[in-house]
């Protein structure tokens, strides 16, 4: 078979997870690291390697791909172009901000800024999600709460949107965001981990600026009012995800009897039990995998009562 069903891969972090990622999968419970870095090509800001995924039989898929990239990427690809975390929320995160790629290109040295998406998998009673700001917020005004540690007016700033199981948002780099407690989710991002954390104080940081110093970091945040009709506008309508998402990544809801198309991919089983099937696999999926797709699989096939999240980078 070429789909690989890959072990979890939890990276330290700063926030507290609740044991969700393992009730999900069925492993031990790490409320320390409440991230599962899945089919990983990209390590912590930093920190290399923390945060490459290592295949079964011992490689990182980094090397495994740079050595045979058509066999997983297919013809003129040499990298994956996303990543894609579970993330549990044992406590409201902090409100930060991913940059753009062309202030990537600009200031990191990278083709890739941060643009990313949620699909809600689990939420607890009352569960949200801070989303852009709820008015125009003034350079001075964002810098104030930023140097002062001004939590509860930067929050207060923000749009607070309840978010429940199987809601899927878009959250486009720029945009000023916090995941609140209580919440498993899946993400899809751009192969980065860029985050500018306006807010650091109670996260046991002392600042969050990638090292550019927060004159400068400040400028890639979206300042402009977010109504709650352009905030609609991040959900998806026919799709998993709106078309804004398209440039960036594609993901798609499977269920019995969808066929999915030739291409690398990451394959997150949120419910039930089934099989991807195809040319070269007949593998027995259940709620909690994760699996890697290569190219080399072809198109696949999902049979049986299990629900599938599949992520794949842009066309």
């Amino acid at each position: 078979m070429t789909i690989t069903a890959l072990p979890a891969n939890q990276p330290e972090t700063f926030y507290r997870g609740a044991g969700r990622i393992a009730g999900f999968r069925a492993t031990t419970a790490r409320p320390d690291r409440p991230e599962d870095w899945v089919g990983s090509t990209t390590s912590r800001h930093g920190l290399h390697p923390s945060g490459l995924s290592t295949l079964p039989d011992g490689r990182l898929l980094a090397d495994a791909i740079a050595a045979d990239p058509a066999w997983w990427l297919g013809p003129d690809r040499t990298d994956t172009g996303v990543l894609v975390k579970l993330l549990d929320a044992g406590q409201r995160l902090p409100l930060h901000v991913h940059p753009d790629r062309r202030f990537a290109t600009q200031h990191l040295a990278s083709p890739y800024g941060k643009t990313e998406a949620w699909v809600i998998v689990e939420a607890r009673p009352g569960a949200y999600v801070h989303l852009g700001f709820s008015r125009d917020v003034g350079a001075g005004e964002l810098s104030g709460w930023v140097a002062g540690q001004d939590i509860g007016g930067m929050l207060a700033a923000t749009n607070r949107i309840p978010v429940y199981a199987g809601d899927a948002i878009l959250c486009p780099a720029g945009l000023p965001h916090a995941i609140g407690d209580g919440i498993l989710l899946v993400e899809v991002q751009e192969p980065t981990d860029f985050s500018v954390l306006l807010e650091h104080e109670g996260f046991g940081l002392t600042e969050g600026h990638l090292g550019l110093g927060y004159d400068l970091a400040l400028t890639c945040v979206d300042r402009s009012s977010w109504s709650p009709g352009r905030i609609d506008t991040l959900r998806g309508a026919a799709g998993l995800l709106p078309a804004a998402a398209d440039p960036f990544f594609r993901a798609r809801r499977l269920r019995d009897g969808d066929h999915v198309p030739r291409g690398f991919a990451v394959a997150v089983v949120v419910g039930g039990h089934g099989r991807l099937t195809g040319e070269h696999d007949d593998r027995p999926v259940t709620r909690g995998d994760t699996l890697l797709v290569p190219y080399a699989a072809g198109p696949l096939r999902l049979q049986g009562d299990a629900e599938v999240i599949h992520l794949s980078p842009a066309a």
